[in-house]
């Protein structure tokens, strides 16, 4: 980071406040960067690889990322300033909560940016949806991926009949608490989701006596138990939980919840589909 604050450096020096290799603001900006996970697959879902200069290493990860496959097609990067330098991208795109060194800087010598805050909810998707595709030019493509995520949330709450009491428990504790996005797709797809019960209660070390005095319904598990893993997983797959939750326990990609994209819809979708089965 020194490195790329030295780079940076060197343009404040070069001129005056803007220096030549800024480029200016563009209302269709035609080299997109992404810095953040979240961010990158709304870029990804916006716009085509050709206007994409890059995204984040981590939207290659499919644990994380639901846009994979689409972030293969094009370059990434680690949040560097000197890659910033490089690509020479028209716009960055990045997290309100990430890289704060690379976003100071960029501030500093005025380059086109924007950040965007962590969604944790569904209208905290269509706004941040709206301000990405409003930036890179794209506001009728923003509003038909939004369209399509209400009308999956639409199609789940007409076919939520029933209402199981669900717990997202893994190595974290329990992981969806009151007011995260994790929570907003247990209720859409028509649980009720114990942690109210608790008063909120959230991450932490997994708790084996709370769960089985809050017996829910069904289990709600993140990424799958690895061999050798933490004392989390361990605990999680005790062979008390495993007995007790023999059949009522689901698994739900990580991806489709840790980041707010107009995506959350088929999360919610999947989710149901899974309780009903």
């Amino acid at each position: 980071m020194r490195r790329a604050a030295a780079s940076l450096m060197l343009l404040l020096v070069a001129g005056c406040s803007r220096p030549a290799a800024v480029p200016s603001p563009s209302l269709r900006p035609l080299r997109v960067m992404s810095v953040n996970q979240c961010t990158d697959q709304i870029v990804l879902a916006l716009l085509p690889p050709e206007r994409i200069a890059s995204v984040s290493w981590l939207s290659r990860d499919p644990a994380g990322s639901l846009m994979a496959p689409a972030a293969a097609r094009v370059p990434v990067n680690h949040g560097q300033a000197e890659e910033v330098l490089a690509e020479a991208p028209d716009l960055v795109v990045a997290g309100s909560f990430t890289t704060p060194a690379l976003r100071g800087m960029l501030k500093r010598i005025g380059w086109p940016m924007i950040e965007v805050d962590h969604a944790s909810s569904f209208e905290d998707i269509r706004r941040t949806v709206r301000q990405v595709a409003a930036a890179v030019g794209e506001p009728a493509r923003g509003e038909a991926l939004i369209a399509g995520m209400d009308a999956r949330l639409a199609q789940a709450a007409r076919q939520a009949v029933r209402h199981p009491r669900v717990a997202a428990w893994d190595g974290s504790g329990f992981g969806a608490a009151s007011g995260t996005l994790y929570d907003a797709v247990l209720t859409a797809a028509g649980a009720s989701n114990v942690v109210r019960e608790i008063g909120g209660y959230s991450y932490g070390r997994p708790d084996i006596e709370t769960l089985l005095k809050l017996d829910p319904d069904l289990i709600v598990r993140g990424a799958a138990v690895r061999a050798g893993g933490s004392l989390g997983d361990e605990i999680t797959n005790h062979r008390v939980v495993r007995e007790r939750w023999k059949g009522r326990t689901l698994r739900i990609p990580q991806a489709y919840y840790v980041c707010g994209t107009p995506m959350i819809g088929d999360a919610v979708l999947k989710l149901q589909a899974e309780m009903a089965a």
